[in-house]
């Protein structure tokens, strides 16, 4: 069981770290909290990680009730969510970022915690088909265990990189950041192509397996 747990929380550690894209994460927080006081910079940061581990955990266990409510088998949905994953990957991979405005009028500065950088900054629609995917693969107590655990210590990650984010950008530079970016975006589309895989060979052994009844 220990076994278990250890090595599904250090792979689900690495997943999720990679499906909130870090240091993508941190061009879009420099970009949208330019100019703020540190004290509000990290009421941001505190409030949008609040925000997705809310969000995180709440999709995690929601796979097996979606799918059943619509109809739809896992590994259709593993096609899908891992389609729109490449997706992500390539806008990652081509340009540094992904499609959706990357400021806000400044009335609406005090807003942004939730909304864009929580969702969908963090937690954009390819990593709530992921998410939903990896929560409903895991089906014993000791792998669902280290599954949460795993979102949550990426998340933690996430917020400490999100607290140095001005020393990063210091060191880094903005170049740094995009081919860090770049290369999260990579990563991503190999993730993305198992899930795909998975899914259609999941999806053919089904058809198969019904065939032959």
């Amino acid at each position: 069981m220990l076994e278990t747990f250890f090595s599904t929380y250090l792979s689900s550690t690495v997943r999720f770290l990679f499906l909130l894209a870090p240091f993508f994460v941190v061009t879009m927080f420099l970009a949208l909290t330019r100019g703020l006081p540190a004290a509000e910079k990290h009421s941001i940061i505190r409030r949008a990680c609040i925000a997705a581990l809310i969000l995180g955990l709440v999709l995690f266990f929601a796979g097996p009730l979606l799918f059943t409510a619509i109809g739809i088998t896992l590994d259709s949905f593993r096609i899908g969510a891992g389609t729109l994953l490449f997706l992500t990957a390539i806008s990652l991979v081509t340009s540094g970022t992904r499609n959706h405005a990357t400021s806000l009028p400044d009335e609406n500065r005090d807003d942004i915690a939730v909304v864009p950088l929580a969702i969908p900054v963090m937690i954009g629609p390819a990593t709530i088909g992921a998410i939903l995917v990896y929560g409903a693969e895991l089906t014993t107590a000791p792998a669902i265990s280290g599954g949460l655990l795993g979102l949550v210590t990426a998340l933690v990650v996430l917020a400490i990189l999100l607290f140095l984010s001005g020393y990063l950008e210091r060191v880094l530079g903005k170049t740094g950041l995009n081919i860090l970016s770049k290369v999260s975006g990579l990563i991503l589309s190999a993730m993305a192509a198992e899930i795909v895989l998975t899914g259609i060979a999941g999806f053919m052994a089904s058809q198969a397996a019904g065939g032959v009844v």
